[in-house]
């Protein structure tokens, strides 16, 4: 990491404007009655944080230079955040933002009211049960396993030895054999049913025959040994899993022994992807001011990867008139847009959520990056989280809003919290939580570089994200971690 008080282009924080101009109206004293602004800090300066006390100008991938102009062109809005001169209700927002871990209580909470009127449970074939939550109890519909079973391949005896075997054998799948009387012995397959009056099983490996074709047992042999008895898991009627239980691997595979065809569930959320900003590009290189779109590719696995049905992503550009339908038809229950939530010339979402009537639940988050991010209301039951047009930005507000409420609506567990020291210090903003991209390694978490809004070369290596506190994190302190939805599961399993 950069000592602290030293620039590094390569991680230099790429704010957006109405975000400098807002701690421009800070340090001019513009506060808002009853807010608390602690004095500036050295420490809050050091990679991705410029320091603010010193210069107004930041290292950009979207500029030609380092200075930004109220008048400059918004072109790079989108995925670079617009450098329009804010209004005064920008400033407004910022003063009004939502600490961090109370935005994604609030958006978790929106979750539970709208899972109250919203859609009921759906019956799911097992092979597309992966991933949801159970809507009911999983209870056996049979005993397991519902008959003796042999729990090893070898013989079934009956009595004491040594044993005259019986021709043939027993296999997997088979009828119910014959019984055994005392001192016979027949071959028998893992799995197989047990015959009536079997004392035990004699493993493979601990029986041999002699010349007479009579079996001996080369260790002691117990009663009831190597069978699996009726119902030693369960017994038909117990009670298996709980409502809300996540469907893993596992889960079907017990399903699936215990008599079930389909299950109870959740319903995933259904999610639709709005991407604005005239000067996104889809294929290519970028060209004439016009740049690639990286959040139309990165959102809908990741927001499949969080429980939700993606059920459209539609780009719309700069154009009010179809946002407004967009949202107005919507049938998702959650629209995502990107982009568009500052206060430029053609940062539509705010005047059209104030159009149609929604309520603002979240207006801005004192999160870095990512502030702009806004969730909203749109119908009893219908919620729009706005991210920001950054990539990182955009990242942060999946991570802070998103998560939370897709998770409540999916009926999915909440993850523990956990805590690992960081290996090098995390450098914080003054007022404000950061969110950094971290790998693991064995006990620590080593934050990333490249993690400015704009950036998305730290959260491609990432395992996880540091939530670092406003003021920072020292070199060995432990740092709250957010796991990404890939990091513990195989790519196909995590985005089924």
């Amino acid at each position: 990491m950069t000592p602290r008080g030293t620039r590094a282009d390569e991680d230099a924080e790429d704010l957006d404007v109405e975000e400098v101009l807002a701690l421009v109206n800070e340090d001019n004293g513009h506060h808002t009655p009853g807010d608390h602004v602690p004095p500036p800090t050295p420490h809050a300066t050091g990679p991705d944080q410029p320091d603010r006390h010193t210069s107004d100008r930041h290292t950009s991938n979207r500029h030609t230079s380092d200075r930004h102009t109220s008048n400059q062109r918004a072109s790079d809005r989108h995925q670079t955040d617009r450098a329009a001169k804010p209004d005064q209700s920008t400033s407004d927002r910022h003063h009004k933002a939502t600490p961090w871990p109370e935005a994604r209580e609030i958006a978790a909470r929106a979750a539970v009211a709208a899972r109250a009127t919203g859609r009921a449970p759906v019956s799911v074939p097992l092979d597309a049960a992966l991933g949801l939550a159970l809507a009911a109890p999983l209870t056996a519909l049979t005993d397991l396993p519902s008959f003796d079973t042999s729990a090893m391949d070898g013989w079934a005896i009956a009595g004491p030895g040594p044993w005259a075997v019986r021709e043939g054998g027993v296999l997997a799948g088979h009828a119910e054999p014959e019984p055994l009387t005392d001192g016979e012995a027949v071959r028998i397959a893992t799995g197989a049913r047990i015959p009536p009056d079997t004392t035990a099983v004699l493993r493979s490996e601990h029986g041999r025959t002699d010349t007479k074709g009579q079996l001996h047992a080369t260790r002691e042999v117990q009663q009831g040994q190597d069978i699996r008895p009726r119902g030693q898991e369960c017994r038909s009627g117990d009670h298996l899993l709980a409502v809300g239980t996540l469907v893993t691997p596992a889960v079907l595979g017990l399903a699936a022994a215990a008599g079930y065809d389909t299950l109870s569930a959740v319903p995933r959320p259904r999610v639709e992807v709005l991407v604005l900003g005239d000067e996104l590009l889809t294929k290519g290189l970028p060209h004439g001011g016009l740049i690639r779109d990286a959040l139309g590719p990165m959102l809908p696995p990741w927001l499949r990867a969080l429980g939700a049905e993606v059920t459209a992503v539609r780009r719309l550009g700069d154009d009010a008139k179809a946002l407004h339908k967009a949202l107005t038809t919507s049938r998702a229950d959650l629209v995502v847009t990107t982009g568009g939530t500052a206060a430029g010339p053609v940062d539509h979402v705010h005047p059209t959520l104030r159009r149609i009537g929604a309520e603002l639940l979240v207006d801005s988050v004192k999160v870095r990056p990512g502030h702009p991010m806004l969730l909203a209301r749109l119908k009893e039951h219908q919620h729009l989280v706005g991210l920001p047009g950054n990539p990182l930005a955009a990242v942060s507000g999946l991570l802070t809003l998103a998560e939370p409420l897709l998770r409540t609506l999916a009926a999915r567990p909440a993850p523990e919290p956990y805590t690992l020291p960081l290996r090098d210090a995390a450098h914080g903003h003054p007022y404000d939580t950061r969110l950094i991209p971290v790998v693991l390694r064995g006990d620590h978490a080593v934050p990333l570089h490249y993690h400015g809004p704009a950036m998305l070369r730290g959260m491609a290596a990432a395992d996880a994200v540091a939530v670092v506190p406003p003021g920072g994190i020292r070199a060995g302190q432990e740092a709250e971690l957010l796991d990404l939805p890939w990091a513990l599961a195989g790519i196909e399993v995590c985005f089924t």
